[in-house]
């Protein structure tokens, strides 16, 4: 095969299917046929709101699974048939956070999906050193798409310092909240999760939260105290002011905040109690491949069936309609869309092993 179909985004609200060559590997990269690629909610925002990391024109598409079809020169221990998930992020290796183990803060950090063509296509290229073989999982391809974004939660997990015994709060179970209810549960801690809507609460009680709590019902801190948990870590994974607000009003002295979603505009900050009160204040943002990647396998594994959170597979030909404009609007049907770039029509998802 010589040419693919692929998603490529020219510019803000102009993303074209188009038939584009299949690129040959060159030296330490690795040609992988598409099995899946989630859509995330930052293609969604390159393509509705405005170009932030994208560098047009350039396929989307950071979040896929497939099959090696080809390897470069230099590549070893990756063959040829191997069903391998990639990371997203591309590292120098040489700067001083790739050399301390945190090569999401690179120097020189680009993104496959927005720098680099990605995944919303038959076939994509990534460097050998951020793919990792995963034939020996046993895990379902559908399930395996579900990796990245996983790793997202392992990470922000792993950034808190979370740990058995603990409480924690996570606000918003959306496309990464409900992933970091995995993650947090997997550490032994305590969670409280909070969201507007009671589907999403009762889905993370299946993915090992504790407790739930409908925003605004009452305050976080009456529920708290209800529950008797006195709270190490809170994940602030929704972006809003309210849910920051919460939180803030929550948060007693020595808590440990990690503010996950991206607020919007610039929020007042009140600094002098987050300092008597010695809050900690942890940023969170990609994933290093090499810590959060076998542990978002690993997570994956746990479950037997996925559908709940990614049920339905739909076609490339659907990204817009079905993918990136409900994730623009509020009114994504599930947590997370996959896409098959093979499919002519939408399917259930594969999840048993």
């Amino acid at each position: 095969m010589t040419s693919m179909r692929a998603a490529v985004l020219h510019d803000v609200g102009d993303l074209r299917i188009e038939e584009v060559e299949v690129p040959a590997p060159a030296e330490g990269e690795v040609l992988i046929r598409v099995a899946v690629c989630g859509v995330c909610g930052s293609d969604a925002t390159e393509f509705g709101r405005g170009l932030v990391l994208a560098v047009p024109p350039v396929t989307l598409g950071h979040e896929f699974v497939g099959v090696v079809a080809a390897v470069g020169r230099g590549v070893d221990g990756l063959a040829v048939g191997a069903t391998v998930v990639s990371g997203a992020g591309v590292s120098c290796g040489e700067c001083k956070p790739c050399r301390n183990g945190r090569t999401n803060l690179c120097r020189s950090y680009t993104t496959v999906g927005f720098h680099h063509d990605g995944g919303l296509a038959g076939y994509v290229l990534v460097p050998a050193g951020i793919v990792l073989d995963v034939s020996a999982s046993g895990l379902a391809l559908d399930t395996l798409g579900l990796t990245q974004p996983m790793a997202i939660a392992v990470h922000a997990v792993r950034r808190s310092g979370l740990r058995a015994g603990q409480d924690a709060v996570i606000v918003g179970v959306g496309g990464i909240g409900a992933f970091i209810a995995v993650a947090a549960a997997a550490t032994g801690a305590r969670l409280l999760v909070v969201d507007l809507n009671q589907d999403r609460i009762e889905l993370a009680l299946r993915l090992g939260a504790a407790s739930g709590l409908i925003s605004g019902s009452m305050p976080m801190a009456a529920r708290l105290d209800e529950l008797g948990m006195d709270v190490d870590v809170f994940f602030e994974v929704s972006g809003s002011a309210a849910g920051l607000a919460a939180v803030l009003d929550a948060a007693k002295p020595g808590a440990t905040i990690v503010p996950v979603g991206i607020q919007r505009g610039e929020p007042a900050l009140p600094l002098g109690r987050w300092t008597l009160n010695e809050f900690t204040i942890v940023g969170t943002v990609a994933h290093v491949y090499q810590d959060d990647f076998p542990e978002a396998v690993r997570l994956l594994g746990t479950r037997e069936d996925w559908s709940d959170i990614a049920g339905e597979v739909i076609p490339i030909d659907e990204v817009v309609e079905a993918g990136l404009q409900p994730l623009l609007e509020g009114r994504s049907r599930q947590i997370k869309t996959l896409v098959d770039p093979w499919a002519s029509t939408p399917r259930a998802a594969q999840h048993s092993r």
